[in-house]
């Protein structure tokens, strides 16, 4: 895995999902994914952007807070963001390019 693989993650399964946050089951497909990130979604349909921008509140392997989560291991993980309801089993998940994330009320302020 090279220096410029873009972090990569794939819903597996959502388990809960708020109007703030969703707590969701993820498979890392590339990269390495760290808290506190920002990732956008493939296009979905029906999203009135096309794809939904996220942040990564934490990530919890076998029931423990860790720091990262590389392939081809499993997450347990929350996002917090807007368009959180478009989220579903099969959707990808990549870093944003720069890791910067379009200015939208709520999004980064989480306290």
């Amino acid at each position: 895995m090279g220096e410029n693989t873009v972090g990569q993650l794939q819903i597996y399964a959502v388990e809960e999902i708020g109007a703030v946050s969703a707590i969701c089951i993820v498979r890392c497909l590339g990269g390495v994914i760290y808290p506190g990130q920002n990732l956008v979604t493939e296009p979905i349909a029906g999203s009135p952007a096309g794809e939904v921008q996220v942040s990564l509140d934490w990530i919890e392997c076998y029931g423990r807070r860790v720091d990262f989560v590389d392939p081809p291991h499993s997450a347990r993980v929350q996002f917090s963001g807007r368009g959180l309801s478009m989220l579903a089993k099969g959707v990808t998940i990549s870093e944003l390019d720069g890791n910067k994330m379009d200015v939208l009320p709520g999004i980064n302020d989480i306290s």
